[in-house]
């Protein structure tokens, strides 16, 4: 399926789990006929309880509501936690099972990275979000920076399509709900997704042709900041041609290995002119860009090979001057108020030591996706669960998943 660029459509930008996950919960408490979720985490903290809560209401006043998560994000959910959903009529799919072999998970590759909501083929949400209370600022100092978008338009269609795309094996009949196709705003967007058959670089293309046409500022917010080769040269003659080009990071990881990773391409990247931000206030969590004063992108997708070669990932990208003024406003914020700037100075302390393997990581980073397109990118398989809690502990034993 080729996705085209639809006009006619409204964007509503939520930042964190205290904007999303009320408006997510209101929408799906009014859902009247259909609701679609993808995700790779739920927990069973008070967020996920009170998904597990609006959807066991939903599909007891007869909504139809498939939810699907991946066997990894997702691998430690209870079977109490599942059997109370599916024994009041929620269908839960998990993405990829796979069993632990010597404890150890072993569907680290290719998952369902996706953050997808689609209600009654009206609304659609998608962002980094997922279902989890370390996306809310009372979860302490490691509560994740984070965004998503809410939609509504002729693009929900697509958003639609997408979402039954990926469910499709496991769905016990066809979706009977038509989305509707009206004209709701002024922004026009595209749906960019990522899989390994047909769109297996789709994400990456759009960054590209974006870069390539930036003719006055680049602002990318990215959790785990790893690109290929074509992305850095990108971000790199951007900045040389009089682009300014600016890089939001991690300054406190929730993983210090993806700092650790990033920094090695500092030097590389400072010596041309781009500026680096370390994000210090929340780990950041975040996968969006913004390029001059209309195009944007929000999405689940990283800029590291694991989002860009092997997950299923799903972003917006959106051309809309007033969404764009919104993002550009926030993320320079975020810049000014709680980030700390790397000077080059700082960036090639210990370069000499670092240099080799800087030169390895360019390279691998390079070649990356022919190397990932060497694992087998087997059929993604899903595994409904059944109403009855005895067959789901089976399940989730079976899979190496019981808490």
């Amino acid at each position: 399926m080729k996705y085209q660029w639809r006009d006619g459509n409204q964007v509503n930008l939520l930042i964190n789990g205290e904007e999303f996950y009320p408006r997510v919960f209101e929408c799906i408490r009014a859902a009247r006929r259909e609701v679609l979720i993808e995700t790779f985490i739920i927990f069973d903290d008070k967020v996920g309880q009170e998904l597990q809560q609006v959807l066991i209401e939903a599909a007891s006043r007869g909504v139809r509501v498939e939810l699907t998560a991946d066997g990894y994000g997702t691998a430690d959910l209870t079977p109490e936690f599942v059997a109370a959903m599916t024994s009041a009529g929620v269908h839960v799919h998990i993405f990829d099972p796979a069993p632990r072999w010597l404890g150890m998970r072993t569907n680290l590759f290719r998952r369902l990275h996706r953050k997808v909501v689609v209600i009654d083929g009206e609304r659609a949400f998608i962002g980094g979000i997922n279902y989890s209370a370390d996306h809310l600022g009372d979860f302490g100092p490691m509560a994740k920076q984070d965004y998503a978008v809410e939609v509504v338009g002729p693009i929900v269609a697509d958003i639609h399509a997408s979402s039954l795309r990926i469910m499709r094996p496991a769905l016990e009949e066809p979706s009977q709900v038509r989305p509707v196709a009206r004209p709701a705003g002024d922004a026009r967007m595209l749906l960019s997704v990522r899989d390994n058959t047909e769109h297996r670089r789709d994400i990456e293309q759009q960054y590209l042709q974006a870069i390539r046409a930036a003719n006055y500022r680049l602002i990318i917010a990215n959790a785990y900041f790893f690109p290929g080769y074509r992305l850095l040269r990108e971000m790199r003659n951007a900045a040389r041609r009089g682009v300014r080009v600016t890089l939001i990071l991690q300054g406190q990881p929730d993983m210090p290995w993806a700092r650790g990773f990033s920094r090695m391409l500092y030097n590389y990247l400072l010596r041309d002119g781009v500026e680096i931000f370390e994000y210090c206030q929340r780990p950041l969590h975040g996968k969006v860009a913004l390029i001059d004063r209309e195009w944007s992108t929000v999405g689940s997708s990283n800029l590291d090979p694991l989002s860009l070669a092997l997950n299923l990932e799903a972003n917006l990208v959106i051309r809309d001057a007033r969404f764009n003024q919104q993002l550009y406003q926030h993320l320079n914020g975020l810049a000014d108020e709680h980030c700390k700037r790397i000077d080059l100075e700082k960036a090639v302390r210990g370069y000499w030591w670092r240099a080799p393997l800087i030169f390895l990581c360019f390279h691998f980073t390079r070649l990356f996706p022919a190397i990932a397109g060497k694992f087998p990118a087997h059929s993604p398989r899903l595994k409904s669960l059944r109403p009855h809690l005895e067959e789901n502990s089976q399940a989730f034993c079976d899979q190496g998943k019981t808490s």
